[in-house]
């Protein structure tokens, strides 16, 4: 088999690349700052601010607690309820598929690489393995940018959610911006579409045709003498050889 493990020093780095954006992607699902509302009735939300993610909506009281603490009220926000807007339902259900895809790339990665390195395998299947590996990144990279970027629209038009009594949250923010969720789960994906391009520019080395051979210019061939008799302008006659040469 062919040594391939200088061939693969790029798609190493696009594995980190990728592991990194899996992570962030990661983290961005579990936050819960995806919006982040200005509230101006400060009866409940004493804090002014909310939190909107895919799972949960938050805010910070000073109500019902000890004076000089504070409590965060959280209530979960479930894909079957009504009030569920289409953008959070959608994230709740791509941001998953994407950490299944993405995990599953980052394991086609570690098999080629181990494959490319240790010298397992057949030259066409590891690059098979790597060409699989960078559509599984870039396909975990579209699941998460549709939800991120549905989100963000619906930050920057300043759209409305409609919660039920309990989440005790008014029906409109007087204002809303982008919170690090989103921010977050952007760059993880765009890290992944990194190392997924990066994983299919892969290339086998090029094979030297059979039959041709390449000399090297500073060796010479027996058919041709006259190329061992090469007298350099700089050299100097050696006297000693003279002498015995006379006698």
């Amino acid at each position: 088999m062919t040594y391939l493990a200088h061939t693969a020093h790029s798609q190493f780095g696009a594995l980190w690349l990728s592991l990194v954006g899996w992570t962030l992607t990661c983290m961005s699902l579990g936050l819960v700052q995806w919006r982040e509302w200005q509230v101006s009735d400060r009866k409940v939300v004493t804090s002014g601010v909310a939190w909107v993610g895919i799972w949960r909506a938050c805010f910070n009281s000073y109500t019902e607690v000890s004076e000089g603490f504070r409590n965060m009220h959280c209530r979960s926000i479930r894909l079957q309820e009504a009030s569920t807007p289409p953008e959070i339902a959608a994230g709740q259900v791509l941001m998953l598929l994407s950490l299944l895809v993405g995990l599953c790339g980052n394991a086609g990665g570690v098999c080629a690489m181990r494959s490319a390195y240790f010298g397992l395998g057949k030259n066409s299947s590891i690059r098979l393995g790597f060409i699989s590996t960078g559509v599984l990144c870039l396909l975990a990279a579209v699941l998460s940018l549709v939800p991120l970027v549905w989100n963000l629209s619906s930050v920057v038009t300043n759209q409305t959610i409609r919660f039920p009594p309990e989440f005790k949250l008014p029906p409109a923010p007087d204002s809303q911006r982008v919170g690090g969720g989103i921010s977050v789960g952007v760059v993880g994906s765009v890290l992944m579409v990194v190392s997924g391009v990066v994983f299919c520019s892969y290339r086998l080395p090029e094979r030297p045709e059979p039959g041709r051979e390449q000399l090297h210019p500073s060796r010479s061939s027996p058919s041709e003498p006259e190329n061992l008799r090469v007298v350099s302008s700089t050299g100097r006659d050696n006297p000693t050889f003279e002498i015995q040469e006379f006698f």
